[in-house]
């Protein structure tokens, strides 16, 4: 509920403080005295788009501050906890206009974004009126409309949900059939290099070692030979050397005694040892380089191939193996995937019937809501002076969606047999003013959460129709808050409270007032509505006759 709305140098107010009632509270003045110019500041503060110019001249900027109530549950505080705002049973909203057109906006003492504070309003405030587009004229909300009358969130709930889970198995569909038809245009290429590489055989790591094994060999075939002959040299000629001069210094030392030549024949003995360890060692080389020429050959010719192949398909030798794995993944996924491709066409054809099945459950109690809404709002159209009118809920089929397969708009005929059409289009301003009453009257259920503000809704209509007007407008409030800009009396006479906005000039500046009215102030109010600027009694009675109806 609206509690406070504090004003400041907006327009032609330089500082207004109003506290509103629960109920029906009524906003009554002349033409131009300015009523709307409360509504453009209400609307400033909750972030709606208005006027560009608000900040009155000659002031450096304008500010406007609305006070609600807000009972335990009200949506707005979970808007306000995924803000990141301070909430409370208070909800105090502050926006500023400097003169330079700069606006900055707060929730409870918190800065926050225009986006935030038009969230806000959508759970505190509605407004309607003759030119009301956000609300009952917009046909992109009838539906919510309808399904809020009915009652269908756990129907709705349902269908949104199907509705997902047939988007995304037709999201996997057509990404298993892009797959597989990417993969079945280079079939005949997978094939052809499964069968290459799997001829071929590649392990990992075999390219390194064939390279390390052929550079032994290629190093082997080049110092054998000159080993080779080392060890010719070593077996045949200094052996037979030193053999033959050992034998020669033993015979001598035999002869004769005391020849010095032990030493000699002691250090010969030892390089007859090392001699025969040194050939040892040369034919154990040998014997480790020791290859089949046609192994090389052999060696050559499988590295060259698996080089050849990477560079086929520019992966790099070491590669290849892995290469080789995901072609052939490629390949039995292409073997597999028809039958993937089966199980999720029918997965997707359940999920198709099941979205087909809510959505059909949610239509179906979408018309017989909207049958039920129908006869409330004719009802509601003969205290208002409308008996001969029809008011009609009508479907038509859309694409399927997220909610549902219908389309819904509210539409109306004036007089029996006349064409059904739009409200906005077919209903003149007296008429439409009451058609948006009646269909407020029953889709406002037991939702009190939020302000309901009529901007001269009454307008085109006086008399019965007037005070029928205004009853339904005072019912409206009685479970709830309900602000009216009216100009006619019978309705302001059914208010529970009642506000005069006036002008006067104050040193050569117009400015605007609204002041509370009493009893006695409401008479000569009602009068001047009834009679024009000349009160007479004859009007004061009227007033008087008014309000004790």
């Amino acid at each position: 509920m609206l509690r406070a709305l504090d004003i400041r140098d907006i327009l032609i107010i330089d500082h207004l403080e109003l506290n509103f009632q629960p109920g029906l509270n009524v906003l009554t003045g002349e033409t131009g005295a300015g009523k709307s110019i409360l509504l453009d500041s209400l609307g400033f503060v909750l972030g709606w788009r208005g006027r560009a110019e608000l900040v009155r001249q000659g002031a450096a900027q304008g500010e406007v501050l609305a006070e609600f109530d807000l009972a335990e549950g009200h949506p707005a505080h979970a808007i306000l906890e995924e803000a990141g705002l301070p909430g409370g049973e208070t909800l105090i909203l502050r926006r500023v206009n400097t003169a330079e057109g700069r606006k900055t906006a707060w929730v409870n003492d918190r800065r926050c974004s225009g986006e935030v504070l038009r969230a806000l309003s959508e759970t505190l405030v509605e407004l309607h009126g003759q030119h009301d587009d956000r609300g009952l004229l917009n046909p992109r909300g009838h539906m919510a409309l309808l399904d809020q009358y009915a009652c269908v969130q756990g129907l709705l709930a349902a269908v949104r949900a199907a509705w997902t889970g047939a988007v995304k198995a037709r999201k996997t569909v057509e990404a298993t059939r892009a797959a597989l038809d990417a993969v079945r245009a280079e079939e005949e290429f997978l094939r052809h290099a499964v069968g290459e590489l799997d001829k071929l055989d590649p392990q990992p790591g075999e390219d390194e070692a064939l390279d390390t094994r052929r550079r032994q060999m290629q190093a082997a075939e080049r110092i054998r030979g000159d080993i080779s002959r080392a060890q010719s040299l070593l077996s045949e000629g200094a052996e037979g050397a030193m053999g033959e001069a050992q034998r020669w210094l033993e015979g001598v030392t035999g002869q004769e005694s005391g020849t010095g030549l032990e030493e000699p024949l002691a250090a010969l003995s030892r390089a007859m040892i090392e001699l025969g360890d040194a050939q040892d060692g040369v034919e154990q080389v040998l014997g480790h380089l020791e290859f089949n020429p046609g192994e090389l050959e052999d060696c050559e010719e499988r590295l060259f191939a698996i080089r050849g192949l990477a560079r086929k398909h520019d992966v790099q030798a070491e590669e290849l193996a892995g290469y080789a794995e995901t072609l052939r993944s490629k390949l039995a996924a292409l073997d597999a995937g028809d039958q993937d491709l089966a199980d999720q066409e029918t997965a997707l054809k359940a999920a198709e019937a099941s979205y087909a099945q809510a959505a059909e459950q949610l239509s179906a109690a979408r018309r017989e809501s909207a049958a039920a809404l129908d006869q409330a709002v004719m009802a509601e159209l003969a205290p208002l002076k409308m008996e001969r009118a029809v008011f009609e809920t009508r479907f038509s089929n859309c694409a399927p969606g997220p909610e549902g397969t219908d389309t819904v708009a509210f539409t109306v005929a004036t007089n029996p047999g006349a064409p059904a059409g739009a409200l906005n289009k077919i209903a003149s301003g007296g008429e439409l003013s009451r058609f948006l009453l009646a269909l407020k009257v029953c889709l406002r259920g037991e939702d009190a959460s939020k302000t309901l503000i009529f901007d001269e809704i009454d307008r085109g209509v006086g008399g019965a129709t007037a005070d029928a007007v205004g009853r339904r407008l005072r019912s409206l409030a009685s479970s709830g808050q309900v602000l009216v800009v009216t100009h006619s009396p019978q309705v302001a006479a059914l208010g529970g409270h009642h506000w005069q906005v006036r002008k006067q000039v104050v040193d050569g500046m117009t400015l605007s007032q609204v002041v509370p009215l009493a009893d006695t102030e409401r008479v000569d109010e009602l009068a001047r509505m009834v009679s024009g600027d000349t009160i007479t009694e004859e009007a004061r009675a009227a007033a008087r006759a008014l309000l004790a109806g």
